[in-house]
């Protein structure tokens, strides 16, 4: 293997791994920015030593015992207790991947559930939440949450480096916490969870659309999560949506990589079992009485495309009715946007164009790639083809995902040999 094919191939086990990794150090030396000192200390070497060495079969095990090595040695040198250092030692058996894939309910998934809950700690800004916590579990880059966030690279990065600081000068406890506590930070929990399964589901940048096994991560916290919440709707209806979502990953790229669109994908080979399991869960949300919030009602509304058996059966009038009242609960551009799209699909392009016409002049969508995507989408079905073209140009050229932009490059073309 050659060095650059090498590090690609760390870069891929450490976006997969350093959650894990960041985890299980903090809760050794219960600080939260020291542990992802340690565990990038365990990628130096990684870097260093694999592309003339090999990749471990385990490189999981081997990132994890390398940091808890570099963690120990820590310990060693700020001179803590004996019994302190022991302790930790006692405790440094490896994680192998079984473990991992065992653990839902284990110290694993439990560590990754107090990581989650310290990030998001009230003492933090609700921006700086999400963005550490999407930085150390979802492993995403400054430039990612960047994008997320509609904000600029060096702001996201000074907000990140500040919340660490603030963790640690606030003494923040690595927990679960109960109670109220609970729910005061729940409302962030939810919604880091929320953004980094989405960042699976449509990757912001790099050569695949997909990354599922970020959101494998996060369905995998959302189950665990509604253990520790059994009462509260919302964590129901983000799993609901989490499950009926990653029911279609077999059927949104084609065995060549491509994107394939939710009108054009194989029904049939949809999971049912994970949908069976979301409209469970989206019941559960139901039953519990309390008004709908954001994430029962984009359940309600995957719920709508699972049970319609091909494309043309869809309820887009139902559809379009529970957009309307996410945009009530959780008002956005892109819910508008979402809107609009089912508006068109249920009462024709038309219609629809109006309302994507009228987003054209919120700053928050200026440089969102999916707002000329659709406009270029509706222009084709009402025959203004050149227009749609250059929506489409547009499009690609906002997009920093590969696959998505040789996509919407693929349509412009169309648009031009009237394909």
């Amino acid at each position: 293997m050659t060095h650059s094919a090498s590090h690609r191939t760390i870069d891929a086990v450490w976006r997969i791994e350093s959650p894990k990794l960041i985890a299980g150090l903090t809760r050794m030396v219960r600080d939260v920015g020291l542990a992802e000192d340690l565990a990038q200390d365990a990628l130096v070497i990684a870097l260093e030593r694999w592309p003339d060495s090999g990749i471990p079969d385990n490189p999981g095990g081997w990132l994890m015992a390398a940091s808890k090595r570099r963690a120990i040695d820590f310990l060693r040198r700020s001179k803590l207790r004996d019994r302190k250092y022991e302790e930790v030692g006692r405790s440094a058996d490896l994680y192998t991947e079984d473990d991992l894939e065992a653990a839902k309910d284990g110290e694993i998934g439990d560590d990754l559930l107090r990581l989650i809950f310290m990030t998001c700690h009230p003492v933090l800004s609700r921006e700086a939440r999400i963005a550490l916590t999407l930085r150390l579990l979802g492993g995403l880059t400054t430039d990612e949450i960047a994008r997320a966030f509609f904000a600029a690279e060096p702001t996201i990065a000074q907000r990140i480096v500040r919340a660490k600081r603030t963790l640690r000068e606030a003494g923040a406890v690595f927990e679960v916490p109960s109670g109220s506590e609970l729910k005061e930070r729940l409302a962030t929990v939810l919604e880091v969870i929320y953004l980094l399964f989405n960042e699976g589901y449509a990757a912001t940048s790099g050569s695949s659309w997909i990354r599922p096994l970020l959101c494998q991560e996060a369905l995998r916290l959302g189950r665990v999560l509604a253990e520790f919440a059994p009462a509260e709707p919302e964590v129901h209806g983000l799993v609901a949506l989490m499950e009926i979502q990653s029911s279609r990953f077999k059927t949104r790229v084609s065995p060549t990589g491509e994107p394939v669109l939710l009108m054009d994908q194989n029904r049939a080979q949809w999971d049912q079992l994970l949908i069976r399991r979301g409209l469970a869960a989206l019941k559960r949300a139901q039953m519990l009485d309390r008004p709908l919030g954001p994430y029962a009602l984009q359940a309600a509304i995957s719920a709508c495309h699972a049970r319609a058996r091909n494309a043309g059966e869809t309820d887009w009038a139902r559809i379009a009715a529970l957009y309307e009242a996410l945009s009530r609960v959780m008002p956005s551009p892109v819910v508008e946007l979402n809107r609009a799209v089912a508006i068109a699909m249920a009462f024709g392009p038309a219609f629809g164009l109006q309302l994507v016409d009228e987003l054209t002049s919120e700053p928050a969508l200026k440089e969102y790639h999916l707002l000329p995507s659709v406009r270029g989408d509706l222009l084709v079905k009402l025959g203004r083809r050149e227009e749609a073209r250059e929506e489409f140009e547009r499009a690609a050229s906002l997009t920093r995902n590969e696959r998505e932009r040789e996509l919407l490059l693929r349509r412009a073309a169309e648009c031009e040999s009237g394909g």
